[in-house]
């Protein structure tokens, strides 16, 4: 029941983000060359820090954030 919670929950890239993250870090840090290794270093549960990380670093806000990680 949590499980369906959380999912319920998230945004859509951060279902995405749970999925395959590996896959995407190479995408983004394709995309924006000033990434680094820390910059998108993901850890179940601070999903938020690394929203945190990729906003500070790309200028962005929280959502031009999401929207770059659902066009990957």
């Amino acid at each position: 029941m949590e499980k369906a919670r959380e999912a319920a929950t998230d945004s859509p890239s951060a279902l995405k983000i749970k999925g395959n993250w590996n896959e995407m870090k190479g995408k983004l840090k394709q995309k924006f060359a000033n990434l680094t290794d820390d910059d998108v270093l993901y850890e179940k549960g601070k999903e938020d820090e690394l929203y945190g990380r990729l906003q500070k670093r790309l200028g962005k806000t929280r959502a031009e954030v999401d929207n770059i990680l659902n066009e990957l």
